[in-house]
């Protein structure tokens, strides 16, 4: 492996920007490690890369549970020798108003969005610190920038992976690097998971100009390739029709 190739570990790489990101990274020279909780799609995926010559591993990954995170963890280090980056890019966006009272999406919304990244940070931040060498990929959203209605909750995960972003990269030993992708609308499974609808609606017309998952992902890979000593903090990426 090249200085210029890391081992990257995605969550939700089965669709998506995490998909963009995989076949991204992996047709750029980097081997890549893939998550998710369908594995037929990653299996399909895996096969694609090796298809165009790139390197590429995949576990299945539910990311709401921390043992099964240090497992996924563990598992890119034993395949590859090591964890050069996490992109912690498992998200939710069931959206609704707050006084539809969808508490259980609001409970998923928290376990995937929040704690996902938390204990995709537990798991990897030790192996990095012993490497001395990392690099955390946060991906929100520029709803952690700003609320509308029927996304008080989303906005307010994103928001929190805002916040445990800054808070990590103060915190971070040297040499590890911490990067938060913002993207604005983006093609994606993500309004699939909106029951509301109102909020179906409302998403429906917003979506009208969306970014390919390609834009983020060539975000991502810009992020990953800056040399060592440079740490880009925070990317906010957004279709350039819109305001």
């Amino acid at each position: 492996m090249t200085e210029h190739e890391k081992v990257v570990l995605i969550t939700g790489a089965s669709s998506g920007i995490g998909e963009a990101t995989a076949r991204r990274l992996a047709a750029g020279g980097h081997r890549v490690f893939l998550g998710a909780r369908r594995t037929g799609r990653l299996e399909t995926l895996c096969h694609d890369i090796h298809g165009a010559g790139g390197t590429a591993a995949f576990r299945r990954l539910d990311v709401t549970s921390a043992e099964d995170m240090r497992s996924f963890v563990a598992a890119a280090h034993e395949e590859f020798g090591r964890v050069d980056v996490l992109v912690n890019n498992a998200g939710v966006m069931p959206l609704s108003p707050l006084e539809a009272l969808r508490v259980d999406e609001w409970d998923r919304m928290l376990d995937v969005n929040v704690r996902g990244v938390l204990y995709g940070i537990a798991a990897a931040l030790p192996v990095m610190r012993a490497q001395g060498a990392g690099h955390l990929i946060n991906i929100a959203s520029v709803g952690a920038y700003e609320v509308v209605p029927t996304a008080a909750v989303y906005c307010a995960t994103k928001f929190a992976v805002r916040a445990l972003s800054e808070g990590l990269r103060q915190e971070a030993a040297a040499g590890i690097r911490v990067t938060l992708v913002s993207p604005g609308v983006t093609e994606s499974e993500l309004p699939d998971g909106i029951t509301d609808p109102t909020a179906r609606e409302a998403m429906a017309a917003y979506r009208a100009v969306a970014l390919p998952a390609a834009a983020v992902a060539d975000t991502i890979a810009f992020a990953i390739s800056r040399p060592p000593e440079v740490d880009v903090n925070e990317l906010v990426v957004r279709p350039a029709a819109r305001n």
